[in-house]
């Protein structure tokens, strides 16, 4: 650990930032998986590679969902769409666009019960992934905690204090995976 804190509430600060990240890491994973029911947020990150540098979809193309079941996108120059289409085929999301020259579209077919099975699993270890992220960073937040207390910066009183406020912000986020968790369990439960 190359962390030089000078006091509780920089590693506080520096704590709550790299769970943030995580936390968004984490939404942005499951954002990816798909549940059956069309959601912009399917395709809107996924990189495309054209005019020569490597852009989020969402920067090339609008993205609507006319219902439960398709995606439309729309590419402002339509010279791109190939570029998309192949972004999109080649995607986690498993589904083959078409497109009429101007406009991409994407049918999502109902899930059967196995890959909602599978889903389910890949969603519980992405939850996993998301909480180890927050031990890794507790650990690493208590390590420079004891450090400050042996350094003399803070007593042992303070230092304990400290390691209930870090253990509550965990807390908090883990919380926060739950919720986010169940919601997309709910998801595929649903559809």
């Amino acid at each position: 650990m190359a962390h030089n804190f000078s006091s509780v509430n920089d590693i506080m600060k520096w704590v709550e930032d790299k769970m943030k990240k995580a936390l968004e890491i984490y939404r942005k994973e499951l954002a990816e998986i798909r549940t059956g029911k069309a959601s912009a947020s399917l395709v809107e990150e996924l990189r495309v590679h054209c005019y020569g540098q490597n852009m989020p979809l969402k920067q090339l193309a609008s993205v609507t969902i006319p219902d439960a079941h398709l995606i439309l996108i729309q590419p402002w120059d339509p010279n791109t769409i190939h570029d998309i289409e192949k972004v999109l085929a080649d995607s986690k999301l498993g589904v083959t666009p078409t497109d009429d020259g101007k406009v991409i579209r994407i049918v999502l077919p109902p899930l059967s019960e196995e890959r909602r099975l599978e889903l389910d699993k890949v969603v519980k270890q992405e939850a996993e992934h998301a909480r180890i992220s927050l031990r890794t960073i507790r650990r690493e937040a208590k390590e420079a905690i004891e450090k400050l207390q042996r350094d003399k910066v803070i007593s042992e009183d303070e230092a304990f204090k400290a390691k209930d406020r870090l253990q509550k912000l965990v807390d908090k986020y883990v919380d926060e995976i739950e919720a986010i968790l169940k919601e997309k369990e709910k998801e595929l439960k649903v559809l």
